[in-house]
């Protein structure tokens, strides 16, 4: 079957008709997976504790088989099907019993594997469309909407895809086709992504933005997140694109297996070094991509771009320079770069000012998922009234807390689980207020802690949300928490705020 499995290359490899496969989870992604498959000529089954209605009821139709089942326990239905492959979806983590025993009794692969195997769908050149790959622990999908944004702009059909929300499978069966895939990649799908075979992603260009400790009850510790990471740089073509002030990134490109002549490309807040990109005084520069680059740079936008597009923070500026490098891997010119950034507007949810009354700022980071993202908001914002918690996914967040508690004016505790907030004030900054939400209702959360946060807020002040953490335990989605915030703010304060009253928010400037 390995020898099988290993001539299934291409989308119309005669393989695929009458391979039994079982597929974990019916998400997007999932449903993705079987729909594909199914259409390849497979024999499918999908396995899953719940799914929406609707996916059930499309598996019917398309002709695959739905098993209502625990992952948790082997299913006798999977047992009994003795799939020749197993496709898992990116949320179960490898130590979930099925997936253990997928992977003793047959062959497992990621949803990302299938889609590179099957990418000659539909090909608009001569070769299939190549794929730019990122991850990082935090910046991802604005720096994948970055990069997509800068690619069109350059006249190629390019499409953000896989983490970032649309499966990647949809996006190589689009009947149209592409010119470039720009794939965002979670450490979860690049766990179950293979470094060498046909399975193996060669990407023409490729990033992690930054590396810091998170999702570590999935991976089990933080070498395993940090060597699922490292991943993305495996096999790359053109340019391993690394962050310079984090050094775990450049490590990771150092011990890439990559295609000879890539090159290693750095970004930087800095003057960039010959090979990277960076600020010369109030100007991107690219000192890589450009045949003198010993002794110029090509310019790519100006600091002022980026403050009318609200991408001037620190952290936001790194998402252009690591996108802009992506894109001069693949040859756009510095001109198409700068009209990118000036008409890109990052996502809600991200540093995004919701109201301002009485000379306090309300600012929505619900996208802040983990300390280290929330790292970023909180350096930009002092003195800050900071409403933190929720499912920390066995990351620390003391070191957070000691960095910025002792400065906060005070902390408002959200979240299930407090303990770790609480006991970390304690010990760092024992003077500084801590307000508690009771409410374990999803639709009270947010007014009592807008209330609790308004009766500490001075002028001056910033209200900031950024959770440091991850949404579940009280709301569907990080979106899901930080629209609930902004309506709790505009109900507070009714008709005193200024701008964005009518729900709508503005971005952070």
């Amino acid at each position: 079957m390995s020898e099988r499995l290993n001539g299934l290359d291409s989308w119309y490899a005669e393989g695929w008709k009458g391979l039994r496969v079982a597929v974990l989870g019916l998400g997007a992604t999932g449903f993705s997976v079987a729909d594909t498959l199914v259409e390849l000529g497979s024999e499918v089954v999908v396995y899953a504790p719940d799914a929406p209605a609707d996916s059930v009821e499309l598996l019917d139709v398309i002709g695959a088989r739905f098993v209502r089942t625990t992952l948790d326990t082997v299913p006798e239905e999977l047992v009994a099907q003795a799939p020749d492959l197993v496709v898992v979806s990116p949320g179960l983590p490898p130590h979930t019993a099925t997936v253990v025993w997928a992977t003793g009794h047959s062959t497992v692969w990621g949803d990302v594997e299938l889609a590179w195997r099957v990418r000659d769908k539909v090909v608009r050149g001569p070769v299939a469309a190549p794929w730019v790959t990122i991850t990082g622990t935090n910046g991802k999908t604005t720096t994948t909407q970055l990069a997509t944004a800068m690619f069109t702009a350059g006249g190629l059909r390019a499409v953000a895809c896989g983490n970032i929300g649309v499966p990647v499978l949809d996006v190589v069966r689009d009947p149209e086709g592409f010119d470039v895939l720009v794939v965002e990649l979670s450490s979860h799908q690049l766990h179950y992504l293979p470094t060498t075979g046909p399975g193996a992603v060669v990407p023409l260009a490729s990033t992690c933005l930054n590396i810091a400790d998170d999702h570590l009850e999935w991976h089990g510790s933080a070498e395993a997140y940090r060597a699922a990471k490292a991943k993305v740089y495996e096999r790359t073509v053109m340019a391993c694109v690394y962050n310079v002030a984090d050094e775990a990134t450049r490590h990771m490109v150092e011990e890439a297996d990559v295609v000879e002549g890539c090159r290693a490309v750095g970004f930087t807040l800095g003057i960039p070094a010959p090979g990277d990109l960076g600020l010369v005084d109030d100007v991107l520069c690219d000192r890589s991509f450009t045949d003198d680059r010993r002794n110029s740079a090509l310019e790519l936008a100006t600091v002022a771009d980026l403050e009318s597009a609200g991408l001037d923070s620190p952290h936001m500026t790194m998402n252009v320079l690591a996108a802009a490098a992506l894109a001069r891997a693949a040859a756009v010119q510095p001109s198409a770069i700068r009209s990118a950034v000036q008409a890109f507007r990052p996502d809600h949810h991200r540093t995004e000012v919701v109201a301002t009354a009485d000379g306090v700022t309300w600012v929505d980071d619900s996208k802040a998922t983990n300390p280290h993202a929330a790292t970023a908001s909180l350096s930009a914002s002092e003195p800050v009234v900071w409403i933190v918690g929720g499912l920390f996914k066995g990351v620390d967040v003391d070191g957070l807390v000691e960095r910025f508690g002792p400065a906060a004016r005070a902390v408002v505790v959200i979240g299930t689980d407090r303990t770790p907030v609480t006991e970390a004030f304690a010990r760092h900054a024992p003077a500084v207020p801590v307000l508690q939400v009771s409410a374990t209702d999803t639709e009270q959360v947010m007014p009592e802690a807008v209330r609790h946060a308004a009766s500490v807020a001075r002028p001056g002040d910033t209200v900031l949300l950024a959770p440091a953490a991850a949404s579940f335990d009280q709301f569907v989605s990080y979106a899901d928490r930080g629209e609930r915030f902004a309506a709790a703010v505009h109900e507070h304060l009714g008709g005193d705020a200024d701008g964005d009253t009518d729900g709508s928010a503005g971005q952070r400037p």
